[in-house]
């Protein structure tokens, strides 16, 4: 698994295209991620340091999980099927237990930047989607 870092947001409102890019934390790869605009804007929230009066679904979900004693230990993206990226949270119990739950890449790096956890991309995702944008 390589450690992959939050490298920019791109948000085109008038296309609905919105893109994440993840950067190797210790490399020169990049992995763009088609996301939807809530969860750009939701991320692009919380890295800008804006805080809305009430808590968006995603802030209600790491409160949620940490109000049942339990963190987000990592993001895994781990599968890439065509044109769709697959993800895992894996959750630290306070018992330290893990348990991985299924999600999307973007809810799940949604999730990581409000509990500053890390993020994984499997080695070979990488790989294909370079293949991928080759051949673009």
């Amino acid at each position: 698994m390589v450690e992959m870092e939050l490298n920019k947001i791109v948000i085109d409102e008038k296309r609905h295209d919105q893109l994440i890019v993840l950067k190797e934390k210790n490399g020169n790869r990049v992995l763009p991620i088609v996301i939807g605009l809530a969860e750009a804007s939701a991320i692009k929230l919380k890295i800008s340091g804006i805080h809305p009066p009430r808590p968006l679904t995603h802030d209600l979900l790491h409160d949620a999980i940490t109000n049942l004693d339990a963190g987000i230990e990592k993001i895994i993206i781990d599968k890439l099927e065509e044109t769709t990226f697959h993800a895992k949270i894996v959750i630290k119990t306070n018992n330290g237990e893990f348990k991985m739950v299924d999600a999307r890449p973007s809810d799940s790096i949604a999730l990581a930047v409000r509990a500053h956890a890390p993020i994984f991309v499997e080695d070979d995702i990488i790989k294909q989607a370079e293949i991928f944008n080759q051949n673009q």
